[in-house]
């Protein structure tokens, strides 16, 4: 269910970046507007970002094989990773080159209401885009900021999509009020230099995407809360006498693998020893559905004491 929220989120921004793009380049060849081109360069380079995108989340359905027993979840935070590198690559570095090209040869933007308009356009679209992934999102995270919710959040094709939204509309205002200053003082340069500023907007947004994403394809935690329920559901069964340790790790938004290292009572058979983990596993997926893979070692607090001063 919330992989196809994901790829409905996705398959919006796909759509409206692709027509916008379009419109874009269209009016950047009719006015000569470097920040209009710019800003189809960024549109351009997110509709091929939804493309990697939906084909990471395509990999990450896959079923688990012998040579991937945890599944192929991780195929996604890779591919958001290439798209963070896309934008940084393709996106800032284009919009900085563009710009500064303006700025050394600046010359007229001709009939700058079509800019205008596609830019009143675009960010229609891209607003609408950045409120699908936005609600999403909060939904998800139960009402808090943001940053916050893209900080919690564990799917990277919903925060991507809402990261490259957010830098759309910044990058739309900038472009505006870089054309428009263009003309009412007569500085045909400073819509190079909004350009440029487009292009560190990208930079810093790539940078963030980098950042979260990174933290995901090297083993990221499950929430704080949620570690702390499942440490609660173990110390609750009556034949638990105390907790050891509880590790866990996303291998997608939605498949969390967790370890448990237990202290049984001294008096458990085997049997009862047994039934206990069978109780804890069912409790631990029954609150949490995205616990796929729940694992229990039996062991003494002093051995396993002793096994971490080795």
């Amino acid at each position: 269910m919330a992989q196809r929220e994901s790829a409905t989120v996705v398959y919006a921004a796909l759509a409206g970046n692709g027509l916008i793009a379009l419109t874009k380049f269209g009016a950047a060849a009719f006015t000569g507007s470097s920040a209009m081109l710019s800003e189809g360069i960024h549109s351009l380079v997110d509709t091929g970002n939804q493309v990697l995108l939906l084909y990471g989340l395509n990999r990450a359905k896959q079923p688990a094989s012998a040579t991937h027993p945890f599944g192929y979840g991780l195929q996604l935070y890779v591919w958001s990773f290439l798209v963070a590198m896309m934008i940084f690559g393709l996106g800032a570095c284009l919009s900085i080159v563009q710009g500064i090209a303006k700025i050394r040869d600046p010359h007229p933007i001709e009939h700058a209401f079509v800019n205008y308009l596609v830019l009143g356009a675009s960010l229609v679209f891209e607003g609408a885009s950045w409120f699908v992934a936005f609600r999403h999102m909060r939904a998800e995270s139960g009402g808090k900021s943001v940053f916050a919710s893209a900080a919690l959040s564990k799917d990277p094709a919903v925060f991507t999509v809402l990261f490259e939204d957010s830098a759309a509309v910044a990058g739309l205002v900038i472009a505006f009020v870089g054309l428009a200053l263009a003309q009412l003082l007569n500085l045909p340069l400073l819509d190079g230099v909004a350009s440029v500023v487009i292009g560190v907007v990208l930079a810093v947004t790539a940078l963030l995407l980098a950042r979260e994403c990174q933290s995901l394809l090297t083993g990221e935690a499950a929430d704080p809360a949620v570690r702390a329920d499942i440490e609660r559901i173990a110390r609750s069964d009556r034949m638990v006498d105390g907790v050891n340790d509880v590790l866990t790790m996303h291998f997608g938004p939605d498949d969390v693998l967790v370890a448990l290292s237990l202290d049984f009572v001294n008096a458990a058979s085997a049997g009862d020893v047994e039934a206990a983990v069978t109780r804890i596993e069912r409790a631990i997926k029954a609150a949490h559905p995205e616990a796929t893979k729940v694992f229990v070692e039996a062991q003494s607090f002093e051995a396993h004491r002793r096994g971490g001063e080795q």
